[in-house]
C-alpha cells in the first residue's frame, strides 16, 4: 500500500506567524504608546515574514484566490480594510481637531471662559494630586478626576496624578495632607493644598449638596502660578446681610469669576485695603458714622470702585455720598404695572432692550428709582442707566403692599425710570489714578438667595461687579451653580446594573446568532 505524498504547508506557517507578528505590533502601538517606534519595526518584521509565505506558497495562494471562495474572500477583505481606513483616517483627524460636547443636564465637564482664559495663559507645569478617598461612598472623586481631566485638556502645562493616601502615606505626609480627596496643586516651589472643605457643601443630615470644585481649583493655580487675584468687600458692622447667609450664591459666583471676597468693617480697621478692587454697600440698616463715610468719600475721589445696594427710605448717610456723582436715591417704590411679576406691581421686570448687558430678564423686588440729576459735576465722564422701567412706571411714596396701588395724578408723574446707574468720573484727588466707578442699584434683594438663580438676576450682578472692577473681559452669560445628584440603589439594583451591562450585549448576540446558524443548517 503506497502513501500519499503530504503537502509542504511552510509558506502557510510562515505567512501565520507574519499575521501574528503584526497583531503584536499593533497592539505595542496602542498599548504602548512609548514604545511606539518598536512597534513600527514589529510591523515591519512581520510585513516582511508575511510576504515570505506568500512567496513560498505562491501557487497554493494563486489558486485560493482565482477560485470563488478566494473572490468572496478578497471582496469582503477589501470592504473591511476600507473600512478600518476610513476610521482610522477619521480618528487621526480628531487628534488635532477634535470638539468634545458636554451633554450632562448641570453642565458638570464645563469649565467657565474664565478659568480656560487661564489655563490658556499658564506658562510654567503644573503638578496635580489628587489624594482620592478609596471608600467614596458619594462618588465625589469621579467628579473631581474629570474635572481635572477637562483642565488638562485646555493646556498641556498640567499633569495629574492619582494618590491612595492609605496606599502612600509618605506621600500624603510630604504634602501636609490630614483629610481624603484634598487635591495639591504644586508649581516649582510653590505649592497650594485645596481640602474638600473649600468645595463640598454637606447639608443637615451630612450628604453632599454642591460641588463648587472649580473656583477652588483655579485660585489654586493663580496661587501657584503667582498671578495676583483681585479681591470685593462686602461692608459689614450696620445690620447688612452676610455673605455667608443672604448673599452666600453672589459671593460664590463671584469664587467663579475668580474673585476674592471678604468682609470689611471700617469701625474696627478704618481704612480700606490696598487690594480692594471694589466694595460693596448692599443694604446697611444702621446709619454709617461720620469717620466711615469719609473714608468711602476719600477712597471714591481718589479713584475707587462702589457698589451701592439700596431699597426704599434707604440710611440717609448715602443720598450726600451718591449726590457727590450726580444721582439722586429716590422716595418710594417703583410700580411699574405694565412690566412686573405675575400680579405684584411693585416687582418690576426689565427685559433685553432696557438694560445695559442685554440680558433677557431681570427682576427686582420692591425697588426704588435713581434719579439723575441735571447737571452733574464736570469730573463726571458718563452716567449710563443699568436698568430701567417702562414708559408706565411711577414712583408711589405711599406704598402698602396690602393695597393695590393706584397712580396719582397729582402728586405722582408716569416715565421711565432708573433702576440701576453706572456712573465713570475722574478722581479728583491724586494724580495717575485710575478712573472712579460707581454702581448704584435701588433694590438689594434682586441678588440675594432668594432671588439670585432666577431669570437673569446674577448675570446682571455679576457682570456689574465686573464692569465696577474693570473685569469687561469676564462679562458674559454664565451657567449656574448645580446641585450635586447622586443616584442611589440598593445593593441588589447596583448588582442588576453591573452585571447586565457585561452580559446583555453578549447574550443578545449569541442569541442572534444562534438563530442564524440554526436557520443556515
Amino acid at each position: 500500500m503506497q502513501n500519499r505524498p503530504t503537502s509542504n504547508n511552510t509558506g502557510g506557517i510562515i505567512a501565520l506567524c507574519g499575521l501574528i507578528i503584526l497583531t503584536a505590533g499593533l497592539i505595542v502601538i496602542l498599548m504602548l504608546p512609548e514604545m511606539k517606534t518598536g512597534g513600527w519595526g514589529i510591523l515591519g518584521v512581520g510585513l516582511i515574514v508575511l510576504v515570505i509565505g506568500v512567496i513560498i506558497d505562491f501557487r497554493r495562494v494563486q489558486k485560493a484566490v482565482s477560485g470563488r471562495r478566494g473572490k468572496f474572500g478578497i471582496s469582503t477583505g477589501v470592504m473591511s480594510f476600507i473600512f478600518i481606513g476610513i476610521t482610522v483616517f477619521a480618528n487621526a483627524l480628531s487628534v488635532g481637531n477634535y470638539h468634545r460636547f458636554d451633554t450632562s443636564s448641570l453642565s458638570q465637564f464645563t469649565l467657565t471662559p474664565q478659568t480656560v482664559k487661564v489655563l490658556e495663559n499658564i506658562e510654567q507645569p503644573i503638578k496635580i494630586i489628587n489624594f482620592f478617598d478609596p471608600k467614596d461612598t458619594y462618588n465625589v472623586d469621579n467628579y473631581i478626576s474629570s474635572l481635572l481631566s477637562e483642565y488638562a485638556n485646555h493646556t498641556n502645562k498640567i499633569t495629574i496624578q492619582r494618590i491612595d493616601a492609605d496606599t502612600h502615606p509618605d506621600q500624603a505626609r510630604k504634602y501636609g495632607i490630614t483629610m481624603y480627596q484634598t487635591v495639591a496643586f504644586e508649581c516649582g516651589e510653590r505649592r497650594a493644598i485645596v481640602p474638600p472643605t473649600k468645595f463640598i457643601e454637606f447639608d443637615d443630615s451630612g450628604n453632599v449638596k454642591n460641588l463648587q470644585c472649580e473656583h477652588a481649583f483655579t485660585s489654586a493655580i493663580l496661587q501657584v502660578t503667582g498671578e495676583a487675584q483681585k479681591k470685593v468687600y462686602f461692608l459689614t458692622g450696620h445690620g447688612e446681610a452676610g455673605i455667608e447667609s443672604s448673599y452666600s450664591k453672589a459671593k460664590n459666583g463671584l469664587l467663579d469669576d475668580l474673585f476674592l471676597v471678604e468682609e470689611l468693617n471700617l469701625i474696627t480697621n478704618p481704612q480700606i485695603p490696598d487690594d480692594c478692587a471694589g466694595l460693596i454697600i448692599a443694604a446697611p440698616q444702621t446709619s454709617l458714622t461720620k469717620d466711615e463715610v469719609l473714608i468711602i468719600t476719600e477712597y471714591l475721589l481718589n479713584g475707587g470702585q462702589l457698589m451701592i445696594l439700596t431699597n426704599p427710605n434707604t440710611i440717609p448717610e448715602l443720598k450726600p455720598l451718591v449726590s457727590l456723582y450726580g444721582v439722586t436715591i429716590g422716595e418710594g417704590v417703583i410700580i411699574d404695572p405694565s412690566s412686573s411679576y405675575l400680579s405684584h406691581k411693585d416687582i418690576p421686570v426689565v427685559t433685553y432692550s432696557r438694560n445695559y448687558f442685554y440680558l433677557p430678564s431681570v427682576y427686582f423686588p420692591n425697588a426704588t428709582a435713581i434719579i439723575i440729576n441735571e447737571n452733574p459735576p464736570s469730573y463726571i465722564v458718563g452716567i449710563n442707566p443699568l436698568a430701567w422701567t417702562s414708559n408706565s412706571a411711577w414712583l408711589d411714596k405711599n406704598f402698602s403692599p396690602e393695597v393695590d396701588p393706584v397712580f396719582d395724578k397729582e402728586t405722582e408723574k408716569m416715565e421711565p425710570m432708573a433702576i440701576g446707574v453706572m456712573i465713570a468720573a475722574n478722581p479728583v484727588t491724586g494724580s495717575g489714578k485710575k478712573m472712579t466707578r460707581l454702581i448704584i442699584i435701588g433694590d438689594s434683594d434682586f441678588c440675594s438667595n432668594e432671588h439670585y438663580d432666577n431669570a437673569n438676576n446674577a448675570d446682571l450682578f455679576l457682570n456689574s461687579v465686573n464692569w465696577l472692577t474693570e473685569e469687561t473681559s469676564l462679562i458674559s452669560i454664565r451657567r449656574n451653580v448645580q446641585p450635586f445628584r447622586r443616584l442611589v440603589v440598593t445593593d441588589n439594583q447596583s448588582n442588576f446594573i453591573k452585571y447586565s451591562s457585561i452580559g446583555i450585549m453578549p447574550a443578545i448576540m449569541l442569541v442572534i446568532a444562534g438563530i442564524v446558524w440554526w436557520k443556515r443548517r
